[in-house]
């Protein structure tokens, strides 16, 4: 059998690839772009969302470290078409069942906490003092931080606070693509001190001392409550149901507990998802 020359070889490969470059260019329908088209970012506005809501507790939001902020970039509505021109839009599907696609429990998610988290901080000064172990999450277009939130502070470890950037804007794109108008999720609980945790026991005697929101690696989604986005004069959205918006929500948090990036608990009680990094 002959051996193929090298140069002979690499002739034949640049000619593949400047064949197929041809055919994507002149029938693009072969790859299949043609069925569902993103619209570039550049032609679609920029969405500003009201954060007014997305406060941080007193205690610490004069003391702020920008440095140690989670960057948001601008949130840029997606627009898929079809290939005749008409927007796209997706059903909501939802999930088979809350309780059961949701089930991971404290001893589940305790040992998550402790592999990623800080060792668990004493109180809010302290919180201060280790800003270069915890991010800032207080502020953000993608999603509020509740007004009600008193037992927790608004920091988590990079690397939960990454992952509650991911869920809040793939929650919008969902919406985005489903046709259904733009509310962002509301977080109710995030990094809580020991202080915070023997305060919040003494109203709450189903609170766990050993929380696994002690080690920044936590936080908690409201599923009942959301926040309407709207821009400055323009008309009043359309009401959306709290039932429609709890079903996308349970979509993303299913494809991302799928994936292997957290675990999570349908709070019943609480009426909340109960969410810790992997």
């Amino acid at each position: 059998m002959r051996r193929i020359k090298k140069t002979v070889f690499l002739r034949f490969v640049c000619a593949v690839v400047v064949l197929l470059a041809l055919v994507r260019c002149f029938k693009p329908s072969v790859t299949g772009f043609s069925k569902a088209e993103a619209v570039p970012e550049d032609s679609v506005p920029a969405l500003t969302v009201d954060t007014s809501a997305a406060v941080a507790p007193p205690a610490v939001a004069g003391s702020v470290d920008k440095r140690r902020a989670v960057v948001h970039a601008p949130y840029v509505m997606p627009q898929f078409k079809e290939a005749d021109g008409r927007p796209r839009k997706n059903r909501i599907y939802s999930v088979s069942g809350f309780r059961e696609c949701f089930p991971d429990v404290q001893d589940v998610q305790i040992e998550a906490a402790r592999k990623w988290g800080v060792t668990p901080v004493a109180n809010r000064e302290e919180a201060e003092r280790r800003k270069d172990e915890l991010v800032f999450v207080g502020s953000s277009p993608y999603y509020v931080i509740d007004k009600q939130m008193h037992r927790s502070i608004p920091y988590l470890v990079p690397r939960a606070g990454q992952l509650l950037q991911r869920i809040s804007r793939n929650f919008l794109d969902s919406l985005a693509i489903k046709g259904i108008p733009l509310h962002t999720v509301i977080v109710t609980s995030v990094l809580r001190t020991e202080e915070d945790v023997k305060r919040l026991r003494r109203h709450n005697v189903n609170a766990s001392e050993q929380s696994c929101h002690r080690f920044g690696t936590t936080f908690d989604i409201c599923y009942n409550r959301y926040h309407t986005v709207s821009r400055p004069g323009e008309p009043e959205r359309r009401a959306v149901r709290n039932d429609s918006l709890k079903w996308v929500l349970s979509e993303v948090l299913h494809d991302l507990r799928q994936a292997g990036h957290c675990y999570v608990k349908y709070e019943v009680k609480q009426g909340c998802y109960h969410i810790t990094v992997r």
